[in-house]
């Protein structure tokens, strides 16, 4: 089911927080942490249908699709706001808006896709964020941006990616659980 290209961890080691050569050490267990992150989010959808990442368990629910296209949305929201220092470009808000945002959009947009469609996305995303890691050091993690009314830093920022996908990951299972044809 891994069709990711974890930098240079080996399976056996998933469960380490450790140094990964060619990233700085603190890059590097954040990277250790994504990866453990998203390991289990594919664990937690492998073998769904279309007919079950498209289900809507009830009118307020996002289907499992769409909490997967959300949860590469976020990488690559956070790619552009932390690497590129940038908002969104109204091309890029158009493709990626219904995914950010979830909800009726969501429910309209997403659907029809396959589950190889969603993993090779997730995929592909991560793959460019390590590849934009390789760039940057500690002291770039360190760095303060401003984030809405507050500050934040880059290494808070990309712990929210990963926080996020962790919290979706628990709806995921919820739906799952609940797929009854």
């Amino acid at each position: 089911m891994n069709n990711m290209n974890v930098p240079l961890i080996k399976p056996e080691n998933l469960y380490l927080v450790t140094d990964i050569p060619g990233y700085t050490p603190n890059i590097s267990r954040l990277i250790c942490m994504m990866n453990y992150a998203r390991q289990a989010t594919l664990h937690s959808v492998n073998g769904l249908t279309v007919k079950e990442l498209d289900h809507l368990y009830d009118a307020e629910s996002n289907s499992i699709g769409a909490l997967l296209l959300h949860i590469a949305s976020v990488d690559f929201y956070y790619q552009k706001y932390t690497f590129e220092e940038r908002d969104l470009t109204e091309e890029e808000s158009q493709k990626w808006l219904a995914a950010l945002d979830l909800g009726e959009k969501g429910q309209k947009e997403i659907k029809g896709n396959d589950l190889f469609y969603y993993t090779n996305l997730l995929s592909e995303l991560r793959n460019r964020t390590y590849e934009l890691f390789k760039e940057k050091d500690d002291e770039w993690l360190e760095k303060k941006v401003s984030y809405g009314k507050s500050e934040a830093n880059n290494y808070h920022l990309w712990f929210h990616v990963f926080e996020d996908e962790i919290n979706h990951r628990g709806q995921i299972s919820w739906l799952r659980k609940r797929l009854k044809f």
